[in-house]
């Protein structure tokens, strides 16, 4: 399943190449100010994890150790699909200090919970703010909508009768709940614990929406700083579901298009988002990886 995504987007960008070949050309006219801000603004990133990661559990946990694992866990996360890389290097670290393993699950699922209600009511906020920013229709292929939403429903209704058939796994997922549910009591009895895990979920999509609208600033994209934040956004949750390590190629063919749909020339759009995935994806990696491998073999993961 992994594979299919990149597979898709490798034809395409094969299809597509010299739409490819004309944006690495644009990136040399690049303004290094605002690239440099963009970095400022991933690196930034991983501050408002670390401050949602604490915000999630009660257990207070060592900022230091705890803000170079963020770091490495977006390493961790090209590696398997959809954060699991991540989640499975802060319910290591969490382990390592001491949070029992239910509750440490439950610290990842209310994470993820939060991260994905802020990015969402930031999209929405935005759409009904700017109703005209993204022409929706574009961004999918005509009479896909409807077997699309057939297919999300299919697929929770499968879900759905597994869960009920099935006594231990249901045994299971509604002890999980009771315990998550919780988890989230006590942490929102503790306002210094709410505040961190709701401002960092809201700062870090805006984070990483801020990068992209400072490589278009770069590059001159032709279209609004609120328009290229709500195209990030956009793109970000429709690709949320796809199977992809990191999202690579998932993103960057979602990032394209949804800047396309807010007024972007193809070739410009697509030297930002080159750019933008470098910034945040590739100059890291290394760095993240180094950082991963030093932590394991401090057993702080």
């Amino acid at each position: 399943m992994c594979l299919v995504p990149l597979l898709l987007v490798a034809a395409a960008a094969v299809q597509h190449r010299d739409v490819l070949v004309e944006g690495f050309g644009q990136l040399r006219t690049a303004e290094w100010p605002w690239l440099l801000a963009a970095a400022g603004a991933t690196c930034l990133t991983w501050v408002a994890a670390a401050f949602t990661r604490q915000g999630a559990v009660v257990q207070p946990l060592p900022k230091r150790r705890l803000l170079a694992t963020q770091f490495a866990a977006g390493a961790a996360n090209h590696l398997l699909p959809t954060g699991l890389g991540a989640s499975a290097v802060n319910l290591r670290f969490m382990s390592v200090c001491g949070v029992p393993l239910a509750r440490s699950s439950a610290a990842v699922a209310l994470y993820l919970l939060a991260e994905s209600v802020a990015r969402v009511g930031l999209l929405t906020a935005l759409l009904l703010a700017f109703p005209d920013a993204l022409r929706i229709g574009s961004l999918l292929p005509h009479g896909t909508l409807g077997p699309l939403l057939l297919a999300v429903a299919g697929a929770a209704l499968v879900a759905a009768a597994v869960l009920a058939l099935v006594r231990r796994l249901r045994t299971a997922v509604f002890g999980f709940l009771r315990t998550a549910l919780g988890e989230l009591r006590s942490v929102h009895t503790r306002p210094a614990r709410a505040l961190a895990l709701w401002g960092g979920s809201l700062a870090f999509p805006t984070l990483q929406a801020a990068g992209l609208v400072a490589v278009g600033q770069a590059l001159d994209l032709p279209v609004p700083p609120v328009y290229m934040a709500l195209a990030y956004l956009a793109a970000t949750v429709a690709v949320a579901l796809v199977p992809t390590p990191g999202g690579l190629g998932s993103v960057e063919a979602a990032l394209i298009v949804a800047l396309v749909a807010a007024g972007g020339p193809v070739a410009l759009a697509t030297a930002v988002v080159l750019a933008y995935r470098i910034i945040t994806v590739w100059v890291p990696l290394v760095p993240g990886a180094v950082t991963l491998g030093a932590l394991v073999r401090l057993k702080v993961i």
